[in-house]
C-alpha cells in the first residue's frame, strides 16, 4: 500500500485544523477528480508503520482537531488494511479528536460492517459525479455525496447525515 502525501494543517478537509493523509490508488476514476494525480496504485511512496507514527505525531499538536484520510481511495480493498490500521491507532491514541474520511464507496451499501468504520467519525461517501458538482456544498463536491455521522449511523442502524 501507498499513500500520496500528508498535510501537517489543512483546513478544507474538515472542520478546525487538522492532518491529512491522502491514500494512492483509485478504480473509480470520477470524471474531473481534484486529485487524480493519487488514482495510479503504484505511484506515491510506501505506507509503513512510520508513516503511521509520523502522522500520529504530527496529530499531537494541540492545534490539531483531527484527522482526515483521503485519496485516491481509503477504503478500496488494496488501501483498508491500512486504512484500518492508521485509523485505530489514531483512535487509541486521541480519543477526543475526531477522524474523518472520504470514500467513493457507499457507507450502507459496501462499508457499514467494515472495522474501519469503528474508529470513524464522519465519512462522506459516494463517488464524485461531475454533472452534479455544486461548489457550495460543505465538505463534498457532488450532490449524491453524503457526509455521515458513522458513530450514529451505527447505533441506530441507518443513515444518519453530519450536523455541525
Amino acid at each position: 500500500m501507498k499513500y500520496n502525501k500528508i498535510r501537517k494543517m489543512d483546513i478544507a478537509d474538515g472542520p478546525g485544523v487538522r492532518v491529512s493523509i491522502f491514500m494512492q490508488g483509485c478504480h473509480f476514476h470520477c470524471k474531473n477528480c481534484f486529485n487524480s494525480d493519487t488514482w495510479d496504485f503504484e505511484g506515491g511512496k510506501e505506507f509503513t508503520d512510520e508513516t503511521i507514527d509520523r502522522v500520529l505525531e504530527l496529530c499531537g499538536n494541540p492545534n490539531i482537531s483531527g484527522l482526515s484520510i483521503l485519496g485516491g481511495e481509503p477504503m478500496n480493498p488494496e488501501n483498508i488494511e491500512g486504512t484500518t490500521k492508521l485509523a485505530k491507532a489514531f483512535k487509541q491514541k486521541y480519543p477526543g479528536k475526531t477522524l474523518w474520511s472520504w470514500s467513493g464507496y457507499q457507507f450502507d451499501k459496501h462499508l457499514k460492517d467494515k472495522e474501519v468504520c469503528k474508529y470513524l467519525d464522519v465519512i462522506v461517501d459516494g463517488q464524485f459525479k461531475d454533472e452534479l458538482k455544486n461548489p457550495t456544498l460543505k465538505w463534498c463536491g457532488s450532490e449524491n455525496q453524503r457526509v455521515i455521522d458513522v458513530q450514529k449511523s451505527l447505533k441506530q442502524g441507518e443513515v444518519i447525515l453530519y450536523e455541525d
